[in-house]
């Protein structure tokens, strides 16, 4: 079993930034590729972004691109989530995931789930 713990979300004017840290208890950090999704009100969770566990690799979403970095710091056994230029639609329940997939993109393919981190984006 691996515990997932979010942290670093809050209230912040659009154009600011917040980093979301995950913090992962487990062994094997290095070997999850850790994802990023986020679930507004009223709509489906979304990826976000994800990382390999080297951290060699990542992938964004379109909607993110240019504005949020996912990073890890796999001694730490953390994954961050840096996020610039927040805009209102980027209100949501951020939640990070552990994967035993090569960079996996889809929530269905993440084991482990943290309970969320609300960010809000006040216009």
């Amino acid at each position: 079993q691996v515990q997932l713990v979010e942290s670093g979300g809050g209230l912040v004017q659009a154009g600011g930034s917040l980093r979301l840290s995950c913090a992962a208890s487990t062994n094997t950090f290095s070997s999850y590729t850790m994802g990023w999704f986020r679930q507004a009100p009223g709509k489906e969770r979304e990826f976000v972004a994800a990382i390999s566990g080297s951290g060699g690799t990542t992938y964004d979403a379109d909607s993110v691109k240019g504005r949020f970095t996912i990073s890890r710091d796999n001694p730490k056994n953390t994954a961050y989530l840096q996020m610039n230029s927040l805009k209102p639609e980027d209100t949501a329940v951020y939640y990070c995931a552990a994967s035993g997939l090569f960079v996996a993109t889809t929530s269905k393919h993440y084991d482990y789930w943290g309970q969320g981190t609300r960010v809000t984006v006040s216009s």
